[in-house]
């Protein structure tokens, strides 16, 4: 065994098999150089479904028949629903746990980086673990995470995998305006988002990016539903961001937008609403521009209340008219929630999301994007008539110091098993 490899994978080893093998086969081959260093029964990686509500099983060898299985070509996935279980708890809490499962024993590690749970790895072993093959299943799971993120990008499968409904043309558009990672954590925050569409795809986005010293969020709504609704939000967004990496101001960000949807909106009566901030994370500071969107939530002090700010027309709307910001100063401990009109039209208005957000004070922000919408599926689902998408911000303070992290994730900001 190399040096890397004494305490935990074989980081060399590792890396020659991901390279070696294709794409599709790269967690194979990795999950098996794992499970032969702890002399399991068998390995499997369980990927985050899209729904946020299951994990999904993918065997990319299938050995006789899998029940419950999709399949195409020769790749195989399983759905595990989510049910309270061991799997749901690992995931959810952020870790290692152990259950025995007749005369074996199954490790069920999260596969996580940068608190984006990414998934699941499970073995299973003929003993029971003891402290130190947990903690070298755990350096493994995190090197996984690695390797998915790595190897995604070059091939369609963890995608298929996730996938559990079809999709329409205009969800395949405003998935790609989303972000690669819907969960950030940081030393100053954490940060986590969630999109629950409508059944004819509503155009709303969320978007973040991390620079050294500052974070950029926005959360955006355009008008009507379908592709157009949805190219929309693709000019909206791309404005923003293109404005961003040329290291415009938040209000030169704002006037990119407008002025990308009234050169190039297929409709001239499409325009987007929206709240785009920017973070300044040694002070806290928070600027914020409101498009003629919803006001945010801040949660201080147990107490949820609606912050004022000043309100800008929608993008896509007038020329030459300058945006205004408001600034927030945030405090450690605060948490900040924004969100889209989907979250508080028609049944989901019954909700009364300031209570119920003053009760999810326990659980991580990954966790709450998840239980809201949730929660406003059971009042105006099964198929929603507007998406409904919301961001939560969590303020630590802090900035530059080291965060506190095992594989992947800060363990004390994560949910506690069972609560929810």
């Amino acid at each position: 065994m190399s040096e890397n490899g004494k305490n935990g994978v074989d980081l060399d080893d590792v890396l020659r098999a991901v390279e070696k093998a294709a794409p599709v086969d790269a967690v194979k081959a990795v999950t098996r150089s794992i499970g032969a260093g702890v002399d399991a029964s068998w390995v499997s990686f369980l990927v985050a479904d899209m729904s946020g509500r299951a994990l999904v099983r993918l065997v990319h060898v299938p050995i006789g028949d899998v029940p419950g299985a999709r399949q195409q070509d020769e790749e195989v996935a399983m759905v595990a629903p989510f049910d309270g279980g061991p799997q749901e708890q690992a995931l959810r809490a952020q870790q290692v746990l152990v259950e025995q499962v007749g005369d074996q024993f199954v490790v069920r590690a999260p596969v996580t980086q940068r608190g984006e749970a990414i998934g699941l790895l499970e073995i299973a072993l003929p003993a029971a673990p003891t402290d130190a093959a947990l903690e070298k299943v755990s350096r493994a799971a995190h090197t996984l995470a690695f390797v998915v993120i790595a190897n995604r990008r070059h091939t369609d499968l963890f995608e298929w995998g996730q996938r559990t409904t079809p999709f329409t043309l205009a969800a395949e558009i405003q998935r790609r305006l989303l972000p690669a990672s819907f969960t950030c954590e940081a030393d100053s925050f954490t940060l986590a988002a969630w999109l629950e569409p409508a059944a004819s795809i509503g155009g709303d986005t969320f978007d973040y990016s991390l620079a050294r010293d500052l974070l950029h969020l926005s959360i955006t709504d355009a008008v009507g539903h379908g592709v157009h609704s949805a190219l929309a939000a693709t000019l909206c967004v791309s404005g923003l961001r293109n404005a961003r990496r040329r290291g415009a101001t938040l209000l030169e960000q704002a006037d990119t937008a407008n002025q990308a949807l009234i050169d190039n909106a297929p409709q001239s009566s499409l325009f987007v609403t929206g709240l785009i901030g920017r973070l300044e994370l040694r002070t806290g500071i928070l600027a914020v521009v409101n498009a003629g969107h919803p006001a945010p939530l801040l949660i201080r002090d147990a107490t949820a209340h609606q912050v004022a700010l000043t309100v800008n027309r929608p993008f896509g709307v007038l020329r030459h008219q300058p945006y205004r910001a408001t600034q927030i100063r945030l405090r450690p401990g605060d948490r900040l929630v924004l969100l889209t009109d989907g979250m508080l039209e028609r049944d989901a208005a019954a909700l009364d999301l300031p209570a119920r957000l003053q009760h999810l004070s326990g659980l991580h922000p990954r966790e709450v994007v998840r239980t809201l919408t949730d929660l406003v599926l059971e009042a105006a689902g099964p198929a929603l008539p507007d998406d409904a998408c919301l961001l939560v911000l969590d303020w630590h303070g802090g900035h530059g110091d080291t965060r506190d992290t095992t594989a992947g994730a800060d363990p004390h900001r994560a949910s506690t098993p069972g609560h929810q």
